[in-house]
């Protein structure tokens, strides 16, 4: 959210304050508490940087979904490192076999691949419990 914003600022020196001011958004304890600060941070910028006002006021709600896990939760959902880690194992594997003879046959080590790494995710260690920490 906080790259999202950059494009409607009309000064770059506001960068790092607006960045303050909406990772203050995401690190409220509750849902009331955040709301409460996007209304505080939309009037703080509605006659400096208008547009960051309007644009926080129209999109920031996208994003608050991640206040109803619990708080040791929240931090999980914004990496992508799983995902990542998958498609490198894939990158790897299609680059070892080289050559497949028809499309059916990448599209099968993809299969295998991506149903290992689930097998992994099921078995191993939890990514989330839904317990209070």
């Amino acid at each position: 959210m906080q790259r999202n914003a950059q494009p409607y600022l009309s000064k770059i020196v506001m960068k790092k304050d607006v960045a303050e001011d909406l990772r203050s958004i995401f690190n409220a304890p509750t849902m009331a508490e955040a709301e409460q600060i996007i209304k505080t941070i939309v009037v703080k910028y509605q006659d400096s940087e208008p547009r960051v006002a309007a644009w926080i006021e129209e999109n920031i709600h996208e994003g608050l979904a991640v206040l109803q896990f619990p708080a040791s939760h929240r931090r999980r959902p914004w990496t992508s490192n799983a995902v990542e880690r998958l498609s490198k194992e894939i990158k790897r594997r299609t680059r070892v076999a080289g050559l497949f003879p028809y499309e059916a046959a990448l599209l099968r080590l993809v299969t295998a691949l991506a149903m290992e790494v689930s097998e992994d995710w099921e078995a191993g260690r939890q990514y989330l419990t839904m317990e209070q920490a």
